[in-house]
């Protein structure tokens, strides 16, 4: 059986090919102006990686925020479910499954059967996504690629106040005007978006084994303030931000 799953991310559109439930065929594309054209796009290269057409697919299945738009599914499914079936069946042991992407971040407690028993989410603010760390990297000047290794260099926590992008920004600025090193500064922000995460954790009543997914996974300070604030380790997939392709992929099998 081959089947495909789309993320619909906000930033960036995922597409992951099972055959036989094993990993045959995956892209990512930026999400333009055009989410259906952007995925299209993407599809059409998870299919050449892949090594089949169209006509192979016994099933294709949606997630993410725009999910509803995405072209060839026949079907969709949330991406709590999607996250969550697409971790358990790597990592069985898994009881919370954390996902911060660019504009959403979600913590969810499920049992080993990979059954949903709780979730948090933090969709209307910036300071708990990795669209807070862009920001931040604005006000810094620095690239949002190297915010995490700068994090890593710091030798001092500083406190962030501002529970809001806006205002933390101009913290930022005010902290860099007082002679802050960056690399405090960067850790700071990263331990803000932490703060907001643990909060989601902690509403769930989140339990080892912690999975982190999504895009923001690939970002080394992130994941060291997430490990920090948990005060236990946190699992990080080689490829994080197509968990929840692949859990759509998987539903689209079941379906089959």
């Amino acid at each position: 059986m081959i089947t495909a799953g789309i993320d619909m991310g906000a930033k960036t559109i995922k597409v992951v090919v099972l055959r036989d439930g094993e990993l045959a065929g995956k892209s990512i594309v930026i999400a333009g102006f055009d989410n259906r054209a952007s995925a299209e796009e993407a599809f059409a290269a998870a299919l050449e990686d892949a090594g089949v057409s169209s006509d192979d697919l016994d099933g294709v299945v949606a997630t993410g925020a725009g999910r509803k738009s995405a072209p060839y599914s026949t079907r969709d499914v949330s991406e709590v479910g999607c996250d969550v079936k697409g971790t358990i069946k790597r990592y069985p042991n898994a009881r919370t499954v954390i996902d911060v992407g660019a504009e959403e971040g979600r913590a969810i407690r499920c049992n080993e059967q990979g059954k949903v028993l709780d979730f948090a989410l933090n969709e209307k603010c910036a300071a708990g996504a990795g669209a807070f760390t862009e920001a931040m990297s604005r006000a810094l000047e620095v690239e949002t690629e190297s915010l995490g290794a700068m994090s890593l260099a710091s030798g001092n926590a500083v406190p962030m106040n501002a529970q809001c992008a806006v205002f933390a920004e101009s913290e930022v600025v005010s902290l860099l005007h007082a002679k802050t090193p960056k690399e405090d500064i960067a850790r700071a922000v990263h331990d803000a978006i932490a703060s907001r995460i643990v909060s989601l954790a902690r509403k769930v009543g989140f339990e080892p084994e912690v999975v982190l997914v999504g895009g923001v996974a690939h970002n080394i300070g992130f994941v060291d303030s997430l490990k920090r604030a948990l005060e236990c380790e946190v699992t990080v997939p080689d490829d994080p931000d197509y968990i929840g392709a692949y859990g759509a992929a998987l539903a689209a099998a079941e379906e089959g």
